[in-house]
């Protein structure tokens, strides 16, 4: 029972700094775990001049919209961080969710954890990890929120909150992803909680039981999504009966 408790996170647990500009926020944090940071810390910024997304993509950071980094030390054994994404994905969504007003678009998870608003993506979320020369292991959670302003050459459908209606703020948004995060992160517990997780994300997801093409890093594969499992695997109807689980990949629907 001790240690349950022990395992218990809270918003006390977690500290904040909020700088003006960085090169990026992730950076910043894997900066501060080499020097010995101890974890459970957010690093925001108004600007990023050196902003990325996923497959080193870059990232648009001009000041008004929410970025954001939290730093994790050790937070789940190496086989379970898989399942990470989906709870980070629900604790985004409830945030973003709860400063739009009732007439916005739908807000949906698109798997694994892209944030859309009306199937426009309004936020992206990058999870990276290095092991310290200390042997621990420091992750990385990065989320960049249009909240102001929107890519204006995206390659995908984008939208932003201030053209769903809403007045919020940075420091808002961010206050709410804080206290959203802990709560997803303490139901996730290091993995032990993925059903619930799971159990979470499927209400919120989109597409399901749509067509979509998943480009992996070697090809791109076509079915119908057919959800996912308890451990968080896109779960690709490829016809024939053949379901293919996939851990990994860019989704597009259609």
């Amino acid at each position: 029972m001790a240690s349950d408790m022990k395992r218990r996170k809270s918003v006390a647990d977690f500290r904040h700094d909020a700088l003006l500009e960085t090169s990026s926020t992730n950076t910043e944090c894997l900066v501060r775990a080499r020097a010995g940071d101890a974890g459970d810390l957010w690093v925001t910024a108004a600007r990023q001049t050196g902003g990325r997304g996923r497959r080193g993509r870059p990232w648009v950071s001009e000041p008004g919209n929410l970025y954001a980094s939290l730093l994790l030390i050790d937070p789940a054994p190496m086989e379970q961080l898989g399942s990470l994404p989906l709870a980070v994905a629900v604790a985004v969504h409830q945030a973003v969710r709860s400063v739009l007003p009732p007439s916005s678009e739908p807000v949906e998870v698109k798997w694994p954890n892209d944030i859309l608003i009306g199937r426009k993506k309004t936020c992206g979320i990058l999870i990276e990890g290095e092991k310290l020369v200390d042997g621990r292991y420091a992750l990385v959670i990065g989320i960049g929120v249009n909240i102001a302003t929107k890519p204006d050459n995206a390659i995908y459908p984008v939208t932003c909150l201030r053209e769903q209606g809403t007045s919020a703020s940075p420091e808002e948004l961010f206050a709410r992803l804080f206290a959203s995060m802990v709560e997803a992160l303490d139901e996730w517990d290091g993995g032990r909680g993925i059903r619930d997780i799971t159990a979470r994300w499927r209400q919120v997801a989109c597409g399901v039981g749509e067509k979509i093409t998943v480009n992996l890093p070697d090809r791109s594969i076509s079915g119908q999504f057919a959800g996912i499992d308890d451990n968080g695997l896109l779960m690709l109807d490829t016809g024939g009966g053949r379901m293919m689980p996939i851990a990994a990949g860019d989704v597009f629907f259609g």
